[in-house]
């Protein structure tokens, strides 16, 4: 039986791997050629990257080691409660959680592509660790969502108070969600969730306020570097808004996107209309605004989920004993 085990498992890491890449890579392929306008947004990109101003578009690009590097930051901060890893491998998970997640409805596969990283049996606990990785940057999103609002109120045009209220009231209530897990494992118990579902839930016992604020902290870090990688290429693609109202749109712009049902290689059409209507009151360049968006998805989500998936042909997603 030990045998049949090892045979089974040797025979799941030599061939889900490869297996993965390809069917993303395809994946990825298929959705590039359905997006809109795509070959229009794609020439404004080469004419960034080569154009007097192309120093801008590579800077948002190596700003995309940035973002993920402190996106491993985080998961290798929250998963030391459960068990230490380097930097690299949480790198590595972070990816490939990406590379999974990517193809899911709001991005939730990433949370079972971390856990594949995880050693065998300790991967369902880390699922609630990457949900408040998740959480944590939910939590940043709607802050300064809630400030744009009240920029896009004074500036732009009549928005009703209603929904400012909503979205800081939800932030209040996130943020006491944040720093009281305990409250979430007082209510799957309440609600008597079988032992075997309830016990992944008492990791989150095990975080302490000093990490959530870590991890909440650097949140905000990579949320400034998405910022100022938009603000880049905004400004590269000639869309001149200045970046003082370029910084609240793009906090809204990103708002949307949080609430909006969509899958991640799906949405830049959601993240090209909204940029467009947001942006269009100080720029009417809107296929520098459309192409801005292609590019930040481009970098942000396109290459890194190529690399996760590369990535996972060499992962052994089950451990072998000799």
């Amino acid at each position: 039986m030990i045998v049949q085990n090892k045979s089974i498992k040797i025979f799941l890491n030599r061939v889900i791997g490869p297996a993965l890449f390809v069917i993303l890579s395809y994946s990825i392929y298929r959705q590039l050629l359905q997006q809109p306008d795509l070959h229009r947004s794609l020439q404004h990109i080469k004419e960034a990257i080569y154009g007097p101003q192309a120093w801008k578009c590579w800077l948002a690009v190596g700003l995309m080691f940035l973002n993920w590097l402190i996106e491993a930051g985080k998961w290798k901060l929250l998963l030391h409660s459960l068990e230490a890893v380097s930097l690299k491998q949480a790198l590595r998970a972070v990816l490939g959680g990406l590379a999974i997640g990517v193809n899911t409805p709001n991005r939730i596969g990433e949370y079972s592509g971390r856990a594949l990283y995880v050693s065998e049996g300790k991967r369902m606990r880390s699922v609630s660790l990457a949900v408040v990785c998740s959480f944590s940057q939910l939590l940043v999103t709607l802050f300064f969502g809630s400030l744009g609002l009240l920029f896009i109120e004074q500036s732009v045009t009549g928005w009703y108070g209603l929904a400012q209220a909503g979205i800081c009231a939800m932030t209040l209530l996130c943020t006491c969600l944040y720093f009281r897990l305990g409250w979430i494992v007082s209510t799957a118990r309440k609600i008597k969730l079988p032992a075997k579902w309830f016990r992944h839930f008492m990791i989150l016992r095990t975080v302490s306020v000093t990490i959530l604020l870590r991890v909440l902290s650097l949140s905000a870090l990579r949320y400034l570097v998405f910022l100022f990688q938009y603000i880049l290429l905004l400004d590269v693609m000639h869309v001149h808004a200045g970046w003082w109202n370029a910084f609240w749109l793009i906090s809204v712009l990103y708002l949307i996107l949080a609430f909006v049902p969509t899958v991640a290689l799906l949405e830049l059409g959601v993240r090209g209309k909204a940029g467009i209507l947001l942006f269009q009151t100080f720029s009417a360049n809107t296929v520098g605004i459309y192409a801005a968006s292609a590019g930040i998805w481009f970098v942000n989500l396109v290459l890194p989920a190529l690399a996760g998936g590369l990535l996972a042909i060499k992962h052994k997603i089950f451990k072998i004993e000799q």
